[in-house]
């Protein structure tokens, strides 16, 4: 993968910033194609920089970044993690206020620049599919997903307790985008348990690949980038866009680091035009700077959420932070039932 071009300005301030301070410092992410596609596009570019290596941690683990932070012994510098768990991270103190004397907010989406947070990618849950299940009809709505009659066979849907499956339940089931928050709970797991015995759940992104992939679940909700891999591999997948749900992720920086000032300096470069065109270029998601889309082949941004806008759903991140811990304490109870 060709590294990005940064701009004179950009390099040099990173080069005299970096000047007897630290040496190395630690990124953590979720794994798999996504943080490679993060240590390439923004690792490798940042150390030819500043001179400073970057090295790889993972997968993100909430419970353990917490629990450094309240120790006071942080040994991650940057951790990508979901949009909705940064604004609340932040708001209980476990985060460094982003310093935006050295990123630049002016240039980012503003609904993924926050005090505490500033946007990895963003993406979209997608209705995914194998062609090889259904060669005579072939989904095209979220109502498909729950239609076990018309499209037989096992669900596979996101694990965790994060915006996306819910949302796509109650869409499913009629409600309307602009009507979905407050969430319905009761009528998105009354929506669920239509189809539960047939839901095979994934944890990560390789899994759900894998599910599709071999047909043991033929059709359901995928991350886009993970569906975008499986085409770059030559795999033949279903996607519909129809009611994308829009999600993000975000750089965070957890509350003690002694690289602050190189975690700030690394989230300008992640979220600088150049990191974000090659990042999106390389995973499928959509940048959150504004400038990306003109620096990336037209082909490929034919291929992105950021160009799904007319049949997209975003989900409600400052909805997600304040009502994260409930709604998660149901779905858990619910699957465990």
């Amino acid at each position: 993968m060709k590294l990005p071009l940064l701009p004179l300005g950009l390099a040099a301030a990173l080069a005299a910033a970096s000047a007897a301070h630290a040496q190395e410092m630690v990124f953590t992410s979720w794994g798999g194609t996504t943080q490679d596609a993060q240590a390439a596009s923004w690792a490798e570019p940042f150390t030819a920089a500043t001179g400073i290596a970057v090295l790889q941690d993972g997968p993100t683990d909430y419970g353990k970044l917490k629990a450094m932070v309240e120790a006071g012994n942080v040994s991650w510098d940057v951790v990508d993690v979901e949009y909705d768990y940064a604004l609340q991270a932040g708001a209980q103190g476990l985060l460094e206020p982003i310093d935006y004397s050295i990123v630049d907010r002016s240039r980012l989406d503003p609904r993924f620049a926050s005090e505490y947070a500033v946007g990895s990618f963003y993406f979209s849950f997608v209705l995914g599919w194998n062609p090889t299940a259904f060669p005579d009809k072939a989904p095209a709505t979220l109502a498909d997903l729950f239609d076990t009659e018309t499209f037989p066979g096992q669900r596979t849907f996101y694990q965790w307790a994060a915006p996306g499956v819910i949302e796509a339940a109650l869409l499913a089931d009629g409600v309307a985008p602009a009507d979905l928050y407050p969430l319905d709970l009761d009528r998105a797991f009354a929506k669920l348990d239509t189809i539960k015995d047939d839901i095979v759940w994934w944890g990560g992104g390789a899994q759900s690949q894998q599910l599709l992939a071999s047909a043991e679940a033929p059709i359901g909700l995928f991350w886009n980038g993970r569906l975008a891999a499986l085409q770059a591999d030559g795999i033949d997948v279903g996607i519909s866009w129809d009611q994308n749900i829009t999600a993000a992720d975000a750089l965070v920086v957890p509350k003690g680091t002694a690289n602050r000032e190189a975690a700030m300096q690394f989230i300008a470069l992640a979220t600088s035009a150049e990191g974000q065109a090659a990042f999106a270029t390389a995973s499928g998601y959509a940048p959150i700077n504004v400038d990306a889309p003109a620096l990336m082949d037209p082909a490929v941004r034919a291929t992105l959420p950021d160009v799904q806008t007319a049949v997209q759903v975003n989900a409600d991140m400052d909805y997600w932070a304040a009502n994260r811990d409930e709604i998660g304490s149901r779905w858990y109870a619910w699957q465990a039932e």
